[in-house]
C-alpha cells in the first residue's frame, strides 16, 4: 500500500486532498478547524527550508554562472519583464470589473468597518534591501535583504578565484542538501492541503461568495486569463515557441501548493523544485529570479485590487475618469512591490489605492470589512496566480540567458 501511495503522481495527490478536503470541510463544518494544524504544521515545515534554501542556492548558481557580469543583464530582464506582466494583469482587471460591475448595486449598510495595515511605502522597501545586520534578515526571513547579501557572497567567491573554492564547494553540496530536503517535504504536502482547504471550507465556506458573486466571479474569469492568454499564449508559446500545456504540466505542483497555502513566500522551495526538475530552468535562474518573483511580483494580487478599487468606486457611486484608471493601474503596479507574500497581504494595498481615486479612510475600512469574510477563497486563487506568473517568467528569462535546458522541460512527466 506504500509503494502503491508514492507510485502515485504527487500532483494528483495534491489534487485528490484538495477536493476530499472541500467535502470534508463542507460537511464536517466549523469542526474542520481541529485538524488546521496539520497544515499549519505543512507550512511551517516549508517555511523552515525558504531562507537557508534561497540562500545557499543563489551563492551556489552565481559561482556556477562564472561571470558577474551576467547578473547585470538577468537583473534588467526579470524587473522588466515582472513589471510588464504586473502591469497586464492590473489592465485585465479593470477591463472586467468595467464590464461586470460587480459594485453596482451593493449594499454596505450591515458592513462593520475593519481597518488594516497600510502597506509599506515603495521607498522603505527599498532601502530595506541593504541590511543593518545579515545575520538578523536571514533570521526575520526578509528576503529582499537576503537575496543582497547572497549576490554579495557569490560574486566574491567568483573574483577571489581559488581561494574561495571551498565555501563555493562547500554552498553547492548545501544546496543539494536542500533539494533533497525539500523533497521530503513534500511528500507530506497531500496531508497537509487536505488539512489547510478542509479548514477553509468547514469554516469560511464557498457560499461566502455568494454575496458578491459578481467579484468573485470578474477575479475568477481575469485570473484565467491572465494565467493563459499572458502566460501561456504570449511569453511561453508566441515568444518562446514553447508549448504551454507542457508548461502548465510542469508548474502544477507549485500552483496546488500556492492555492492551498495563500503565501508566494511558503511556496518558494516548491517553486524552485518544479523550475529545476520539471521545467528546465537551471539553478542560476531558479535561485535568483523565483525569490525575487515571490517578494515582488504579485500578478494576482494587482489584478485582484484592480477589481476591488473599481468595485468600491461603484458601490460609492464614484465616477472614474480615464486618468483615475491610469493611477490606479500605476499605483497598484508600484504598491505590490511592497506586499508581503503572506495570506491576506493584498488587503493592505488597498487603502493605498482607493486613495488615489479619491475615497476617505472610512469608506476603504467598509470596503475592506465587507470583503474581507470571503477574501480567503479568492486569495488562494491570486496566490496561485501569483506562482504560475513566476514560473512563466523565470522560464523566459532562463531561455534568454541560455540557462535552460528544453530536454527537460519536454520530458515526460510520471502522470
Amino acid at each position: 500500500m506504500v509503494s502503491a501511495w508514492f507510485e502515485i503522481a504527487l500532483w494528483k495527490r495534491i489534487f485528490a486532498a484538495l477536493i476530499l478536503g472541500a467535502i470534508v470541510g463542507m460537511i464536517w463544518g466549523p469542526g474542520s478547524d481541529s485538524i488546521a494544524w496539520v497544515g499549519t504544521l505543512f507550512v511551517r515545515l516549508i517555511r523552515m527550508i525558504v531562507v537557508p534554501l534561497v540562500f545557499v542556492t543563489l551563492i551556489s548558481g552565481v559561482v556556477s554562472m562564472g561571470d558577474p557580469n551576467k547578473l547585470g543583464s538577468l537583473g534588467v530582464k526579470t524587473l522588466a519583464i515582472y513589471m510588464v506582466t504586473t502591469l497586464a494583469a492590473i489592465t485585465i482587471g479593470l477591463i472586467l470589473a468595467v464590464i461586470l460591475q460587480p459594485g453596482v448595486g451593493v449594499d454596505f449598510s450591515a458592513t462593520a468597518p475593519e481597518q488594516v495595515q497600510v502597506a509599506i511605502p515603495l521607498s522603505e522597501r527599498l532601502m530595506s534591501i541593504v541590511p543593518h545586520n545579515p545575520i538578523a534578515v536571514l533570521a526575520e526571513g526578509n528576503m529582499l535583504a537576503i537575496i543582497f547579501f547572497a549576490l554579495l557572497v557569490g560574486v566574491s567567491l567568483l573574483t577571489i578565484g581559488e581561494k574561495g573554492k571551498p565555501v563555493a564547494d562547500l554552498m553547492e553540496s548545501s544546496s543539494e542538501m536542500m533539494l533533497r530536503i525539500t523533497h521530503w517535504i513534500m511528500e507530506v504536502a497531500p496531508f497537509g492541503v487536505f488539512a489547510l482547504i478542509a479548514s477553509v471550507a468547514g469554516t469560511q465556506g464557498i457560499g461566502a461568495l455568494l454575496d458578491v458573486i459578481l467579484l468573485a466571479v470578474a477575479v475568477l474569469i481575469g485570473s484565467a486569463a491572465h494565467l493563459f492568454i499572458v502566460h501561456g499564449l504570449i511569453i511561453i508559446k508566441l515568444t518562446l515557441k514553447l508549448s504551454p500545456i507542457m508548461f502548465f504540466r510542469g508548474a502544477r505542483d507549485a500552483m496546488l501548493v500556492a492555492f492551498s497555502t495563500s503565501s508566494s513566500s511558503a511556496t518558494l522551495p516548491v517553486s524552485m523544485s518544479v523550475a529545476e526538475e520539471n521545467l528546465g530552468i537551471r539553478p542560476i535562474i531558479a535561485s535568483t529570479v523565483l525569490p525575487l518573483g515571490a517578494t515582488i511580483n504579485m500578478d494576482g494580487t494587482a489584478l485582484y485590487v484592480g477589481i476591488v478599487s473599481v468595485f468600491a468606486a461603484q458601490a460609492f457611486g464614484i465616477d472614474l475618469a480615464f486618468s483615475d484608471y491610469v493611477l490606479i493601474a500605476g499605483s497598484t503596479t508600484l504598491v505590490s512591490i511592497g506586499t508581503a507574500a503572506v495570506p491576506g497581504a493584498s488587503l493592505f494595498l488597498i487603502a493605498a489605492v482607493t486613495q488615489t481615486i479619491g475615497m476617505s479612510p472610512e469608506q476603504t475600512a467598509i470596503v475592506i470589512g465587507f470583503i474581507l469574510p470571503f477574501d480567503r477563497p479568492l486569495d488562494m486563487l491570486r496566490t496561485a496566480v501569483n506562482i504560475g506568473g513566476d514560473l512563466s517568467v523565470s522560464t523566459a528569462v532562463a531561455n534568454w540567458e541560455n540557462e535552460f535546458d528544453k530536454n527537460i522541460f519536454e520530458k515526460p512527466i510520471n502522470s
